[in-house]
């Protein structure tokens, strides 16, 4: 049996011993713990989420309130402070968008995590960081979804999915995920590679949008040149 035949046999018979064989799997899942967040970590990740929406929310509160006091001790003497009342609307107005962005970025961040743990689809995550694009830069994102029938991407034939935005004759390759990882972001790369090699046509920009971003896949996207965000509105002018 060559290498190939080997790994084509693991791949089969895998998941049989693993759902029958509790020592097999204890020992794959000891080979394999570091490379994974344990469900310890991500729910201590996803109270402290909590903790900073629930301390933000608290702080706006806060500056309502004492906005509000400033309107009624103005009110006697309302027409002379009337443009400085012009003022404290603009300035409410901006507070107010500040804090619903906020909070907005914050049930993004929870989502996340509800992404990986089953509780939301991945294909819901990824349209609403697509949906803040194109309302913040009028663009649109275009989901591709082509065969690579040369096994580029994935060492085998597979569909290769991914997001472009075509604005001014500029080509942005996009990945908007909940969460990734070192693997992911090479992926990622070979999939923008593959998508080049395929058109014809050489990206301008390749950019990663995930508020769950491994501190290894960072240095990866550092070292191939690609953009990343925690967030939609943290991304720079398209």
């Amino acid at each position: 049996m060559n290498e190939e035949s080997l790994k084509e046999a693991i791949r089969q018979e895998l998941p049989h011993f693993l759902r029958t064989d509790p020592d097999l799997r204890t020992y794959i899942l000891e080979l394999t713990r570091r490379e994974y967040a344990g469900r310890e970590e991500t729910q201590d990740r996803f109270y402290d989420l909590l903790g900073e929406l629930r301390r933000d929310r608290e702080e706006q509160t806060r500056k309502w309130e004492e906005q509000n006091r400033k309107w009624e001790e103005q009110n006697h003497k309302w027409e002379e402070q009337n443009r400085k009342w012009e003022v404290n609307q603009e300035e409410l107005r901006r507070l107010h968008e500040e804090s619903m962005a906020l909070a907005k970025k914050h049930e993004r961040s929870i989502g996340a995590l509800g992404a990986r743990w089953g509780l939301q689809s991945e294909k819901a995550f990824r349209d609403a960081l697509a949906g803040i694009l194109e309302q913040s830069f009028g663009v649109q994102v275009i989901n591709v979804n082509e065969y690579d029938d040369r096994g580029v991407v994935f060492g085998r034939p597979d569909q290769v999915e991914l997001d472009v935005i075509i604005k001014n004759g500029l080509l942005l390759i996009c990945e908007l995920k909940s969460s990734i990882d070192k693997a992911g972001m090479y992926i990622f790369e070979r999939k923008a590679r593959f998508y080049e090699e395929r058109h014809q046509r050489k990206a301008n920009r390749l950019i990663v949008i995930s508020p769950m971003i491994d501190a290894r896949a960072q240095k990866v996207a550092e070292r191939l040149g690609i953009e990343t965000y925690g967030d939609s509105t943290e991304v720079e002018v398209l």
